[in-house]
């Protein structure tokens, strides 16, 4: 396969799982902003949304006022912010249309049916009428975009590719959200180095004003991955955020967990490895390693702050990697 067209099909799958995430992280902020708190935790959390993507300084110089309505404005519609869903609907239909003839007829007419719809809602105003199913409309067309590539497509090259794509930037999206929520926002149960807080496991001592609003905040987080009712399965008890943490992290059976992630990045780097990709494959294995034989109370006990940190730098690294060794190389 031309490395052009697999950079196309890599980065149409990288932008429309962006656009998802983006709309995850928009949609647990939005939800969480409707708990009764202060003025101040409120515009945290919006300035912790902008650092996941590394934008505060963009929207400050552009915007300079944080507040909910700016920075949905922002990250939904804003055509010169390259993060927004979007810029990232408009890339992924771009690389799509560059790559047509080697995408069946389906994956095309649904990347290309998103576009158009989306900018219908934009005009209309839909994202300011109701965001919440507006957000989960984002994510609906990113799941039709995955299920019909695997449903119609080969399973070749351009296959893997797109795969390869999707998880990579799940992988990162992933930990962004977990960092943002479990450092940032400087959560009581993780302090500024991310370590386990108050009480035993880092169970809450507060009163029953403080229990409940937790439950509700990590359970906004637990919905923004698709991960309630999968908690709910796999522990059984009160949401926990060092379970949160062990979840989203290290549980391979969990479609949106690092683990996960990473394990399907290796698998299908395996499909398309080369002669000058045996590198490349090496650090996705040791990552993948390191998440398949990793405990939740060792990373704790290290810093979650410290770990999400390194794994989104090592994920970069793997991408610059997979540019270089099969795409249009870009600069690390």
């Amino acid at each position: 396969m031309l490395s052009r067209t697999a950079d196309h099909l890599f980065w149409m799958a990288r932008y429309m799982e962006r656009a998802e995430n983006t709309a995850r992280m928009l949609d647990v902020n939005y939800q969480t902003a409707l708990l009764p708190q202060s003025a101040d935790a409120a515009e945290k959390g919006w300035k912790g949304l902008l650092s996941i993507s590394e934008l505060s300084g963009d929207f400050a110089a552009r915007y300079g006022t944080i507040n909910a309505r700016s920075v949905m404005d922002y990250m939904v519609s804003d055509p010169n912010n390259g993060s927004s869903i979007r810029s990232c609907l408009m890339a992924a239909r771009e690389n799509a249309r560059a790559v047509r003839g080697t995408l069946t007829t389906e994956v095309w007419e649904t990347q290309n049916q998103t576009w158009l719809e989306f900018q219908r809602m934009v005009s209309t105003g839909a994202f300011l009428k109701d965001p919440g199913t507006a957000f989960e409309w984002v994510k609906f067309r990113s799941h039709l975009s995955r299920g019909v590539t695997v449903g119609t497509m080969l399973q070749d090259e351009a296959f893997h590719f797109l795969r390869i794509g999707s998880f990579l930037e799940r992988a990162d999206n992933t930990a962004r959200l977990l960092d943002v929520k479990f450092h940032a926002v400087n959560s009581e149960f993780f302090g500024a180095n991310g370590n386990g807080g108050n009480g035993a496991g880092g169970a809450n001592s507060g009163n029953g004003k403080d229990l409940e609003y937790d439950f509700y905040h990590w359970s906004a987080i637990l919905r923004s991955v698709s991960g309630f009712e999968v908690y709910r399965k796999a522990y059984r008890n009160v949401i926990r955020p060092e379970k949160v943490a062990e979840l989203l992290i290290l549980r391979p059976d969990m479609p949106r967990s690092l683990a996960a992630c990473m394990h399907e990045v290796l698998s299908n780097l395996r499909m398309v490895a080369n002669e000058q990709s045996s590198e490349t494959l090496r650090r996705a294995g040791r990552l993948n390693a390191d998440l398949q034989y990793g405990r939740i109370d060792e990373i704790l006990a290290t810093g979650l702050h410290a770990f999400l940190t390194q794994f989104l730098e090592r994920v970069a690294t793997l991408g610059v990697g997979i540019s270089r060794d099969f795409l249009v190389p870009v600069e690390a």
